[in-house]
């Protein structure tokens, strides 16, 4: 049985079957890439996954626990941590700020920002986000504005931001999109040198097959909101239906 174990998950928006009888098992310690069209349902399965979504039908389990019916807060609360498609952070804080404020969360369990100034002060939590900052090779930057950062510098502090709550599962929802091939090359870099040094899985949902191969260890096809083929990355590639309708002969 996998850390994150999806069961015949099903959603609907009025007449569009979004998602349809939906079975995923992410193991643990591993990278799992969830590919496909646009359309075909993958951050659909995402949000269902951190609570922003509830399925009609089917169970979502991580390490036994269901998530379903839980905050979005409160799954982050039980390991599970998600890098958005845009960058998510506070453009007028610091860069050491912006990673100090979930390392608070998840100390206290909340975001607190009335609280925040007493926070800065604390030598710990200091110390932890500027260690963390040093993992994503951003503590030269700490004192910078977030809003100033480029593209691949917000996405690192992002991948700081979640990793200093620990978590034992990260969503990927497309981290490389509107990156240049050098800030892409630079972030397939920076997973696995996170992968490497932590306990952690990883579960990514990514269209750049670049990414998507210098990563996975699985990867699940979506078809339609339903699993077109569950395989290992090579095995992917020479999969029929999945070159013709997903990949593409030039590039594989």
């Amino acid at each position: 049985m996998g850390i994150l174990e999806v069961k015949g998950v099903g959603k609907r928006f009025g007449g569009l079957q979004a998602l349809g009888d939906v079975n995923l098992s992410v193991q643990e310690n591993t990278v799992h890439a969830i590919i496909g069209p646009n359309g075909a349902g993958k951050s659909t399965l995402l949000n269902c996954l951190v609570g922003k979504l509830i399925p009609d039908t089917g169970s979502v389990m991580f390490d036994g626990q269901s998530v379903l019916g839980r905050s979005p807060h409160e799954i982050n609360q039980m390991g599970i941590s998600r890098v958005f498609q845009t960058p998510e952070i506070f453009a007028d804080l610091t860069v050491l700020e912006n990673v100090m404020i979930p390392c608070f969360a998840r100390r206290d369990g909340s975001f607190r920002m009335h609280a925040f100034g007493s926070v800065v002060n604390e030598s710990d939590m200091l110390q932890k986000a500027e260690t963390m900052l040093d993992d994503v090779n951003m503590l030269s930057k700490a004192h910078l504005h977030a809003g100033s950062l480029s593209r691949g510098d917000k996405r690192r502090l992002e991948m700081a931001m979640c990793l200093v709550q620990e978590p034992r599962l990260l969503l990927l929802d497309e981290p490389t999109a509107g990156m240049a091939r050098a800030d892409t090359n630079n972030t397939i870099d920076l997973l696995k040198e996170i992968k490497t040094k932590r306990d952690i899985t990883m579960c990514i949902i990514e269209h750049d097959m670049h990414v998507v191969f210098s990563l996975a260890d699985r990867i699940t096809v979506l078809a339609q909101g339903t699993p077109l083929v569950e395989d290992t990355p090579q095995n992917i590639k020479g999969h029929p239906k999945v070159r013709e309708a997903y990949l593409g002969e030039a590039q594989v």
